[in-house]
């Protein structure tokens, strides 16, 4: 069987490194005109590195990572609203939740794939299909054909555009900047911290080699053009009603290793596979990070798919089993996360008080257990 993956990001590289260990024809094609090492750091839950670890590629991701044991909520002032204790995921799952750089996880990948799998500067513009085959229509005139097409094209994906028009992307009400920048002793090596406001908020997770990741986040209209192009300076003073550190942390950064994005997902399909076509990762199910599970999925999907052709024999079955494991199971992620992006990111001050007075008295078990599904994962 011929396999082609339109997208050479987390999910779509995942896929091919799963199908190839499998014995299948695999070939990616990415729009870029090559590898670029960039991006700012991600979680990757223990959902995710136990599908890593099936396909021999979880311990190379687990040694460029940084376990992180807790997770800390802290209204404006510092103040500890409540915490997650992460080593009950080690003692009942059996692996850690990791902080990674992305182009770490990218590489971990690259490095497992056969050669000559990647192909870039290959734009899809797209694509048809009849009962047996898809042909995809490249912007450089080429057309390829195969017998199954995995569509890893990303949030903006056109190849879900064209089968699903009406899935557009749906704007959260915030922007968010993102960068790594050098720890220096201004956070606990294991601990990932986010504090709230009604005028933004702010998150900082350690990585490995003494470095930490942030992220900042305020409510503004999509697009705003008077936030494009902030110098770090900046982007911190927005932030300065909160402790020094986060200031500090963020005017700090290099600019190059800064990011902006208008957060946004997609409103949760109710298919994934379209005849011999299959949605994977973002293209399928974007959602905001506010559960840190954007790569994580990605990577089940991958895994799941790999372990359909496991059990069946025939292609539609393998889709089909794909389909029935993921399509509620990513829906419910991008609802939470939706949720959780709007109760972090109130602005209204009365409504904000009663939020950081309840919060509180919420047992961490219980904010463990709304959880719980992420990490009673079942690949098979």
């Amino acid at each position: 069987m011929k396999i082609a993956i339109i997208g050479g990001g987390i999910g779509g590289l995942c896929a091919a490194v799963t199908l190839q260990k499998q014995g299948f024809s695999v070939q990616v094609y990415e729009s870029n005109a090559t590898f670029h090492p960039v991006g700012a750091g991600i979680g990757i839950g223990s959902n995710a590195l136990q599908a890593l670890m099936e396909i021999g590629v979880g311990k190379d991701v687990f040694a460029n990572g940084h376990a992180l044991h807790t997770q800390v909520f802290q209204d404006a002032l510092g103040k500890t609203l409540n915490t997650i204790d992460f080593t009950v995921l080690k003692e009942l799952y059996g692996q850690e939740n990791i902080t990674i750089h992305r182009a770490d996880l990218h590489r971990t990948f690259l490095k497992a794939l056969q050669p000559n799998t990647l192909h870039f500067n290959k734009k899809c513009i797209f694509v048809d299909q009849n009962d047996t085959q898809v042909t995809i229509h490249f912007e450089d005139g080429e057309t390829v054909s195969v017998d199954l097409l995995i569509a890893a094209d990303g949030i903006n994906s056109s190849i879900r555009q064209q089968l699903v028009p009406g899935s557009v992307l749906r704007y959260s009400g915030y922007t968010c900047w993102r960068g790594i920048t050098e720890n220096k002793g201004r956070i606990d090596k294991y601990t990932s911290t986010e504090l709230w406001s009604t005028k933004g908020r702010f998150g900082m997770a350690p990585m490995k080699d003494e470095l930490v990741y942030w992220f900042a986040c305020i409510n503004t209209s999509a697009r705003n053009p008077q936030i494009q192009h902030l110098a770090s300076q900046d982007i911190g003073n927005l932030f300065d009603h909160f402790p020094e550190v986060v200031n500090n942390i963020i005017s700090t950064t290099p600019p190059e290793n800064i990011l902006h994005h208008d957060i946004s997902d997609i409103k949760p399909l109710r298919q994934f596979v379209f005849g011999r076509v299959v949605l994977l990762g973002d293209a399928a199910h974007a959602t905001t990070p506010n559960m840190g599970q954007g790569a994580g999925q990605a990577i089940e999907d991958a895994i799941v798919l790999g372990n359909g052709f496991k059990q069946f024999e025939h292609v539609e079955n393998v889709l089909a089993f794909y389909e029935q494991k993921r399509v509620a199971r990513t829906a419910k992620v991008i609802r939470l996360s939706r949720q959780i992006g709007a109760t972090a990111q109130i602005k209204f001050r009365p409504l904000a008080r009663v939020r950081d007075f309840l919060f509180p008295f919420i047992p961490s078990k219980l904010l463990m257990g709304r959880l719980k599904f992420l990490f009673d994962v079942k690949l098979k």
